[in-house]
């Protein structure tokens, strides 16, 4: 008897981390529908309503990820030295600026000048809020849960991630056509405000004592793993950003598909696969996952028909699934428990450059080359970064 107490004990206590954990990255789930809503609806309206060009297109959707880049440092400090819920709180009420900013940038769009001006406004102000809540979530359950939960969480909290942006850009397609353009910002608003009132009532974590590296050293520690993340994650950012637009040029439909895809393509092979990095060392878990991501970008590129566009797609979000948790487990082996925030920050600042860059960067190939080149480009980023990795193991 007393050994089917302590086992009952044993798997309450689970079931309660499991549950805790689900109920803070559920805020990263949230931040990044708001990410997903215009995904598929603003390079459109950037293109068609206000009569701007591809690369503008391009920039108004990945300066949300340059806003987030700039602002890593930011909330990897604040959530150090206030507490990760303190961060979190401060990025959802960005969600809230950014979804007001979308609106008044649909209101007003007959000045496309001032449209394109809000319209910028409302994406800084998200990609900001992104960082805030992104990193912070990872460590607020890590604090509550235990370091040992370390891989669960990033795990978890990445499916929360992509998986918030395959429900996100599907809906913001539903919303406009249902309700227009401005439900898109609207949703945003209430979305944020929401899930302000839920976390103000969550318990924080600790603050970790200990002696505070500066961001730059911390950064210059994680740069060899932030490397092979920046190869990894161009393929995201110009599927994000053009991936309405090579649909478009190939006169297909559902577009949204292939970023749902991705997520659950992302979703699939983390939950398949819990065990994965404890099995494997983190470094052979990346390789894997960055060869399955090379075939994936090969094969939107070769894709003659949506279908296998978005099979693609798929096949990518997999190869992507363990690219971020296999990277972070590394790297938080090597960081004083006192800068996790600020190690896991410096981490995913590289994947921000890489997807803020893509944008305007992919949109220059695509005026050259056309749109199918970017996925190309995608694949032999990804091969390299592939060949980086063999290198650290």
């Amino acid at each position: 008897m007393g050994d089917i107490s302590v086992s009952s004990q044993g798997n309450g206590k689970a079931i309660g981390s499991h549950w805790l954990i689900l109920s803070i990255v559920g805020f990263n789930f949230i931040s990044y529908v708001c990410s997903g809503l215009p995904l598929a609806v603003l390079p459109g309206f950037v293109l068609k309503d206000l009569g701007l060009t591809s690369v503008l297109a391009g920039v108004v959707i990945s300066s949300q990820y340059l806003a987030t880049l700039l602002a890593r440092p930011l909330a990897g400090t604040v959530a150090d030295r206030l507490g990760a819920k303190f961060a979190v709180v401060c990025g959802l009420s960005g969600l809230m600026l950014s979804g007001t900013l979308t609106v008044a940038a649909i209101v007003l769009h007959t000045q496309s000048w001032l449209t394109l001006t809000l319209l910028l406004l409302g994406r800084l102000v998200l990609g900001a809020s992104t960082a805030m809540i992104s990193t912070p979530c990872c460590t607020w359950a890590i604090g509550l849960c235990g370091s040992s939960r370390s891989a669960q969480v990033m795990s978890w909290n990445g499916i929360a991630a992509y998986g918030g942006t395959a429900v996100g850009a599907p809906s913001g397609v539903l919303l406009r056509n249902s309700l227009g353009l401005f439900s898109v910002g609207l949703c945003t608003v209430l979305l944020g405000l929401v899930f302000l009132l839920v976390a103000l009532g969550k318990r924080p974590a600790p603050i970790v004592a200990g002696a505070r590296l500066a961001f730059h050293r911390v950064l210059f520690t994680v740069m060899p793993n932030g490397l092979v993340l920046v190869c990894s994650s161009v393929g995201f950012g110009g599927l994000t950003a053009f991936v309405a637009l090579y649909f478009d040029s190939q006169g297909w439909d559902h577009a949204a598909y292939c970023l749902s895809g991705f997520g659950v393509g992302f979703i699939f092979a983390r939950l398949t696969s819990p065990g994965l990095l404890q099995r494997f060392r983190g470094y052979k878990v990346v390789a894997g996952c960055l060869l399955v991501q090379t075939l994936g970008m090969l094969l939107i590129w070769l894709a003659p028909s949506p279908a296998l566009a978005i099979a693609g797609g798929a096949l990518t979000g997999i190869g992507v699934s363990w690219v971020y948790p296999g990277l972070g487990v590394e790297t938080l082996a090597s960081t004083p428990a006192a800068n996790r925030n600020s190690a896991l920050s410096a981490l995913s600042l590289f994947f921000d450059t890489a997807v803020g860059v893509a944008g305007p960067v992919m949109g220059l190939v695509a005026s050259g080359f056309g749109f199918a080149s970017i996925f190309l480009c995608a694949a032999v980023m990804s091969a390299g970064g592939f060949l980086v990795v063999l290198c650290l193991c």
